[in-house]
């Protein structure tokens, strides 16, 4: 039902020491719209059960659908948060072609929802549990909305992205929104800005995660940032490939739920096969990954993916989006009993990339 992968480093301390909550600092939340729905059962337990008995710092580091996860993580009631969240995104409802404008419209509606009255003061104030949105400014004809313009600009910087990842710094920067900062190290040279959230900027920055391009608006002029158009943070960091300085020292690992076995490195890395992850920023990752046997006995035999706004209508997509986020609770039973298994280390596989 759940697949557990790890690297060497951390197959090795979870052999030695068990499956410790206090052997993880990081939690990672992959881009991937809809497709974190199998993931909200792990959601839902990850912070409230996981790290009930723990009091250490856990960094939560998101882009775009795992940004308004890591939201979710760091506020007061995590489960709720996840709950909301999934309710009201499962339940979008577009007319039969909305505009950019219309998407984001709606969009900034379910941040605003997810945060309820209290929800950006609890993730401002969170002393233990820290949130970390990753946001991509554009430049070059990227930070235009109009698509005569943005569009030659994507197709432009995914050529150049095709002939080496390094050359992405030429045309969006990473720039990450956290309540504390934390380091990054990108084996491509894309350097990272470090911007703090503050109650002026929490919702635009999170929006700006999930700014998919084309699809929706960009979040233009973020306050506390530099000017600039921000847009989804998946653009770099689709499935992640880097490393926390931190770790480094201190032999912690990251855990990551994901909804596949095998990451992608960024947004325009989907059709190259032949680019993989470092497997070196793996070395001390956890990841969760529903098992194939789960996934082919969801409706229709698959994850939700964005697809299903065109393929199904409302009524159908709904119901079918609400079973999976239902039938992802197995998923977190699971891992609450594999994690007090002695043996839970013959269980882990090595990542194949």
């Amino acid at each position: 039902m759940l697949d557990i992968y790890a690297g060497p480093k951390a197959l090795q301390q979870i052999t030695d020491e068990g499956f410790a909550p206090a052997l993880f600092d990081t939690i990672l939340g992959a881009s991937g719209g809809p497709k974190w729905f199998v993931l909200a059962g792990l959601d839902r337990v990850i912070i409230p059960d996981f790290f009930a008995n723990t009091a250490h710092k856990i960094h939560v580091v998101g882009s775009s659908a795992g940004a308004f996860r890591a939201a979710c993580m760091a506020q007061d009631d995590p489960k709720a948060a996840i709950n909301r969240l999934s309710h009201y995104y499962a339940n979008t409802v577009y007319s039969d072609k909305p505009s950019a404008f219309d998407i984001t419209q709606s969009v900034y509606a379910i941040m605003n929802k997810l945060m309820g009255e209290t929800g950006v003061s609890e993730i401002l104030n969170n002393d233990r549990v820290k949130a970390h949105f990753i946001v991509a400014r554009a430049k070059g004809l990227t930070r235009f909305e109009h698509k005569a313009l943005q569009i030659p600009g994507l197709l432009m910087s995914a050529g150049m992205n095709a002939i080496s990842r390094t050359q992405l710094k030429h045309y969006y920067d990473r720039v990450v929104f956290s309540t504390e900062t934390l380091n990054i190290d990108c084996p491509y040279g894309l350097p990272s800005e470090y911007l703090a959230l503050n109650s002026t900027n929490l919702i635009q920055a999170l929006t700006a995660s999930g700014s998919i391009p084309v699809v929706m608006e960009g979040i233009k002029d973020i306050p506390g940032a530099p000017a600039g158009m921000y847009r989804d943070g998946g653009i770099i960091d689709y499935h992640f490939d880097l490393s926390f300085p931190h770790q480094q020292s201190s032999d912690t690992l990251t855990l990551y739920p994901h909804f596949y076995p095998k990451p992608i490195t960024g947004w325009f890395d989907k059709s190259l096969k032949k680019r993989k992850p470092n497997v070196r920023n793996y070395d001390n990752v956890v990841m969760l990954v529903p098992s194939a046997e789960f996934v082919a006995k969801l409706p229709y035999g698959k994850i939700p993916d964005r697809s299903d706004f065109e393929s199904m209508d409302a009524a159908t997509r709904i119901a079918y989006w609400t079973r999976v986020l239902d039938d992802s609770d197995q998923l977190g039973d699971a891992f609450l009993d594999l994690v007090n298994d002695q043996n839970i280390a013959s269980y882990i596989k090595p990542f194949v990339f």
